[in-house]
């Protein structure tokens, strides 16, 4: 008789998300449609304590994921504060995401806050909602006519045709320096078709026992000549695949030329739907513990014990469109970078960072917290906690989820802008 399945992990089984039936009885949910000045349709539950008339809202929002039921909510709205969790237009598909498209988003649901009541709104984000919110504010706070005209792949889209009401604060909990950067780190180098996943230079591959990998749990050690080979071919491999990027909008524009013939046309729109990106889960301070030592465990994105397993799998981003890989997760051309926004960021603002994130590193969030152009920053440091804020038990087993970061955000909301 087999062993009866045991339950996962508390981190495989939420992730950033909390169960609704948990939440506090005198909490309210309202369930709202978001409508932005283009016309994209998103939605989002607003909370609030019971019978309660709060004068300070949050928003949390990610590109992709549904952020209504992120675990920084209950205790904001616990402390008197309106909280907005919701979800963009392109919601747990990027595919097609663009992140200028997802700024009048943000915008709706600050414009919300603001008509619900509250006087001032903080923009809260939790990991790839931090270069979203800092990339909204950059733009928000932009004089009129200075606000970008074009995606990134060059299409018309004027930013200073929107209404983008600023926010009064920036929050970054768990946050990274943006999609786009995270998958820079983690572009597998060693692929040398871009069109054969398979295709394989052991010389770069840091899954290879020659080249320092030990088989997990066991921290691996990579040499410093092999890690600066590596990250030199991780950027020739974004470059590639943004110069296949631009090439297949290129194709497209060529396919919607009036002087194309029809089987033309359609051989060329057959070519240039979708981009494929395989293994993308290599970043060698997964496995290598030495590199910027922290309360880490060996694992990679979503805590996944074997890195090297998860990058033979479908990856983060295994089919995107052209566009949304420019603007989304180039590491070289998007503009969702979280410190350059935030170095044009004079708002309040506050950084959280968990001491055992797969993802970012000490010295990254330290950066974050140097970027913004004020001194009204505060910077903590949450010990032996993971990217969703899980407690890091010394057997590198995850236990319930810290408050620690939730009282961080909701201890500085309240001294900065009251309730």
């Amino acid at each position: 008789m087999s062993s009866p399945r045991q339950p996962p992990t508390p981190a495989f089984r939420s992730g950033a998300n909390i169960l609704l039936r948990t939440l506090n009885d005198q909490i309210e949910r309202e369930a709202v449609d978001l409508e932005a000045e283009d016309g994209a349709i998103s939605r989002g539950l607003l909370y609030r304590r019971r019978g309660s008339t709060p004068r300070v809202g949050v928003h949390v929002m990610h590109p992709r994921t549904d952020q209504s039921r992120n675990y920084l909510i209950p205790p904001l709205v616990e402390r008197g504060f309106m909280v907005l969790g919701r979800a963009g237009r392109n919601v747990n598909n990027d595919i097609a995401t663009e992140h200028e498209r997802l700024l009048p988003d943000v915008a709706a649901g600050v414009r919300l806050l603001r008509e619900r009541g509250c006087d001032h709104v903080v923009l809260a984000g939790n990991s790839g909602g931090g270069s979203l919110a800092a990339f909204y504010q950059a733009q928000a706070t932009r004089p009129s006519g200075q606000r970008l005209t074009h995606t990134v792949a060059g299409t018309p889209f004027d930013l200073n045709g929107f209404e983008l009401p600023a926010a009064d604060g920036l929050a970054l909990v768990g946050a990274h320096l943006g999609e786009g950067a995270c998958l820079l780190k983690w572009l597998d180098p060693s692929v040398t078709d871009d069109d054969d996943w398979s295709s394989l230079d052991r010389s770069l591959d840091m899954y290879e026992p020659e080249n320092g990998f030990v088989l997990p749990p066991t921290p691996s050690r990579y040499s410093d000549e092999f890690i600066a080979r590596f990250r030199a071919a991780q950027t020739d491999r974004a470059q590639r695949l943004d110069d296949r990027a631009r090439q297949m909008l290129r194709f497209a524009d060529a396919a919607g030329n009036d002087g194309c013939l029809p089987q033309e046309r359609e051989r060329w729109r057959q070519r240039v739907q979708h981009m494929h990106i395989h293994r993308t889960m290599a970043d060698p301070a997964f496995c290598d513990l030495s590199i910027e030592p922290d309360d880490r465990t060996v694992a990679a994105y979503n805590n996944h014990p074997r890195p090297d397993l998860v990058n033979w799998g479908p990856g983060v981003v295994a089919v995107l469109q052209p566009q949304a890989w420019l603007s989304t997760w180039s590491g070289l051309s998007s503009r969702a970078e979280t410190i350059e926004n935030l170095r044009l960021t004079e708002e309040p603002t506050l950084v959280v960072h968990y001491a055992g994130d797969s993802i970012t590193r000490l010295s990254e969030a330290s950066a974050m917290a140097e970027a913004p152009a004020t001194d009204d920053v505060t910077f903590r440091t949450i010990r032996h906690a993971d990217h969703y804020g899980f407690v890091i038990a010394p057997d590198g087993t995850r236990g319930d989820r810290t408050a620690e970061g939730a009282e961080a955000l909701v201890n500085w909301t309240a001294e900065r802008f009251g309730r």
